[in-house]
């Protein structure tokens, strides 16, 4: 780790700065969306949009190549197939609950089928799994300019809405009965969680998406049952989390996504475990 740090302060390692930097500006955003899906329980959402994303990128990457639109990039299908893929799941699980499952499904395998078969109409090399297992030494300052300007929306609508999506999220039906229109903002809350599942992508894939995403508001989880502190706590252990699993992979030589997964996994059971002996102990 001594020596992530010296190379954090290398003019040359420009790569390994904006992945450090990113990987905080993006803890915010993770961790305020996180704390929404975990106690919404929408992970199987969130994973369904995830994997959605996967189409829209073989997508963009299909009309960039083969149809000459050289303005559309994979990021931009991304974020289309997961809004897109956001209102539907979302209907679905509010109009048609006898077919939730079934669809939900439908829609996680087809935007990976879909993203799959794009991409071997497309001509030339793609390096897949850095969409499917991230790559957060690719990230670049443009990168970076995207996630803070997706931090200032999430944290601007959790401030102007945030009783409105924490009634949402513990009891829609009262709060529809408040006079809240409970299905808008569930909506409104699955569409933020695709676009900050888009810029997960870019960091532990679409694979490891949810791990990420439910990790660290659940290690937070362990610790307060207020919103506000929980969302505060997960943006820090994502911060730690995405922090030391890029010195981890980066003096070892690891992939960094799975490194940030297993180190956030390890700690949410070693949570876990202490707090059970705890209780053990207080029970004898």
């Amino acid at each position: 780790m001594i020596d992530f740090f010296h190379a954090l302060l290398d003019p040359d390692l420009t790569f390994l700065r904006n992945a450090f930097i990113v990987g905080i500006f993006a803890s915010i955003s993770f961790g305020v969306i996180g704390t929404y899906v975990v106690t919404k329980r929408i992970s199987y959402l969130a994973g369904a949009i995830s994997h959605s994303a996967f189409g829209g990128i073989g997508g963009a990457l299909y009309m960039n190549k083969v149809l000459g639109f050289s303005f559309i990039q994979p990021i931009h299908g991304a974020i289309v197939s997961a809004l897109g893929a956001a209102v539907i799941t979302g209907l679905v699980s509010l109009y048609a609950k006898e077919r939730e499952d079934t669809v939900i499904g439908a829609i996680w395998a087809v935007g990976m089928a879909a993203g799959l078969l794009f991409i071997d109409l497309t001509p030339g090399y793609f390096e897949v799994s850095s969409f499917l297992f991230g790559d957060i030494l690719l990230i670049s300052p443009h990168d970076i300019t995207m996630v803070i300007c997706l931090d200032t929306v999430i944290l601007l609508t959790s401030v102007l809405f945030f009783n409105k999506l924490l009634a949402v999220c513990f009891d829609d039906e009262y709060a529809t009965l408040r006079g809240v229109n409970a299905s808008r903002y569930y909506l409104l809350l699955l569409c933020l969680t695709a676009l900050t599942v888009v810029l997960l992508v870019r960091i532990v894939g679409i694979v490891m998406v949810i791990a990420l995403l439910t990790l660290p508001p659940a290690v937070a989880g362990k610790f307060t049952t207020s919103m506000g502190k929980m969302m505060a706590l997960s943006v820090f252990f994502c911060m730690v989390f995405n922090g030391v699993g890029l010195g981890v992979s980066y003096s070892m030589g690891l992939s960094t996504g799975p490194v940030i997964i297993v180190i956030a996994g390890v700690t949410y059971l070693g949570v876990i475990s202490l707090k059970r002996i705890k209780a053990l102990v207080k029970s004898r």
